[in-house]
């Protein structure tokens, strides 16, 4: 009677053992009606196995088990925790491969003792402590690499989905495992070693992937960072302008004394330096928005230092869909391109930059295209820059745009390189 009773518990163990690590693996949240689910399914499960040891006997039940239990586990991942059949099958597969620990436990157990019930009996502590061990050390990291991308999935569940096909193949719908074949002893110590090499290969890969990824990510940041401060600084350049307007009654007072005196050399150098000092600081109106002028009047200044002549036809209205951050960042981007383009060009007077920039249907449309003396390389759409540290701030333009879904086009026409974007 006890070991009848120890025997189905493993069976059941077994079961629960199994169903629970897939769900976990799958990401199951513990709520009280995904617990109340669970546990009614399980319930289900051992009823209709139990079901089937009665009618067709072990033999069968067991040739039979992916249908009784392993297929109606992914299929209550898929439906009930609305979980995809990418994640739902190799959850499943995995939970598979992870009862062979318990099995090899309890087998070892039962040798030890001389005893079937001993084989039970370690089986089921097997189970209990594994799938603690898998809960808090392995299931966390496993989900976030089977959700990361479909391949860091299908790469994860390979070694399970192999093992399972092969195990049933060669040890339950024939004894090809147990014939002492030299293949059969072989066999899964080769494809265990194969997938090793492959599996590090490959993770390695779509690991390196992931960390370019984040690295272009933080360099993103980085420069819209970068363009909040120069925002910032070139808000605080918009009030200095106005502090010095604000002071230009004690200039002429001093201009009025200098003249008085008759000081004609002083009032000239003097007049000079104010001259000077408002040429740096003055922004220059392109449209009625502050930002865009702000950016515009500073980029002007550069293309005038560099001898490029930059042509602006700007119509906007005082607010943009983009904050100020973002069309600082978008608008710096594409004239620091440009301008450094337009340096490299030997001739000066074909160092050109053209920008037009105008508002439709509630839409920001810009278009900005300069010269070039090295013809622009594109990959995917995307131009490429050869050197160092070059090449993030377009992407940066890109994310932009793409974040509030409009289009935007990098070109090379008749000597131009043209930047389009609609947001």
């Amino acid at each position: 009677m006890v070991s009848t009773v120890i025997e189905f518990s493993r069976y059941f163990v077994a079961l629960l053992f199994g169903s629970a690590v897939a769900v976990c693996f799958a990401g199951m949240a513990r709520t009280r009606k995904n617990l109340l689910s669970f546990g009614f399914f399980i319930i289900l499960l051992f009823v209709l196995q139990f079901v089937s040891l009665r009618t067709w006997g072990m033999a069968v039940t067991i040739k039979i088990y992916p249908l009784l239990s392993h297929l109606p586990v992914a299929v209550f991942i898929a439906l009930c925790l609305k979980r995809s059949w990418l994640i739902s099958l190799p959850s499943m597969f995995v939970s598979f491969l992870c009862c062979q620990p318990p099995r090899w436990v309890g087998t070892v157990t039962g040798n030890v003792f001389d005893s079937a019930s001993m084989d039970h009996v370690g089986y089921i502590v097997a189970a209990f402590l594994i799938y603690y061990f898998l809960r808090k050390y392995v299931v966390s990291s496993a989900r976030h690499l089977m959700e990361r991308s479909v391949k860091s999935c299908l790469l994860f569940g390979a070694m399970p989905v192999f093992y399972y096909l092969f195990d049933y193949s060669a040890s339950v719908y024939t004894d090809f495992m147990y014939s002492g074949e030299r293949a059969a002893v072989q066999f899964i110590p080769f494809v265990t070693s194969v997938f090793y090499f492959v599996f590090v290969l490959l993770y390695y890969a779509e690991t390196q992937k992931q960390v370019n990824i984040q690295r272009e990510r933080d360099i993103l940041d980085t420069q819209l960072r970068q363009a909040r401060t120069e925002f910032a600084s070139l808000r605080q350049m918009q009030q200095v302008t106005a502090a010095y307007r604000h002071d230009m009654r004690h200039h002429f007072a001093l201009l009025q004394g200098l003249a008085s005196k008759e000081q004609i050399g002083e009032l000239k150098e003097y007049l000079r330096t104010v001259l000077s000092d408002l040429d740096a600081i003055t922004t220059v109106r392109f449209c009625k928005n502050e930002t865009v002028n702000l950016i515009l009047s500073a980029y002007a200044t550069k293309a005038k230092q560099s001898e490029i002549l930059l042509t602006v036809d700007v119509k906007l209205p005082d607010s943009l869909s983009l904050s100020d951050t973002e069309i600082c960042s978008l608008l710096s981007n594409a004239l620091e391109n440009a301008i450094l383009a337009s340096e490299k060009i030997p001739d000066k007077n074909e160092r050109n930059i053209q920008l037009r920039m105008y508002s439709k249907n509630n839409k920001l449309c810009i278009d900005i295209r300069n010269r070039y003396h090295n013809e622009p390389v594109f990959h995917q759409g995307m131009p490429v820059s050869k050197e160092q540290g070059h090449g993030v701030g377009t992407k940066s333009m890109a994310q932009i745009v793409d974040k509030h879904g409009g289009a935007y086009q990098f070109s090379v026409m008749d000597g131009w390189f043209i930047f389009q974007a609609t947001t």
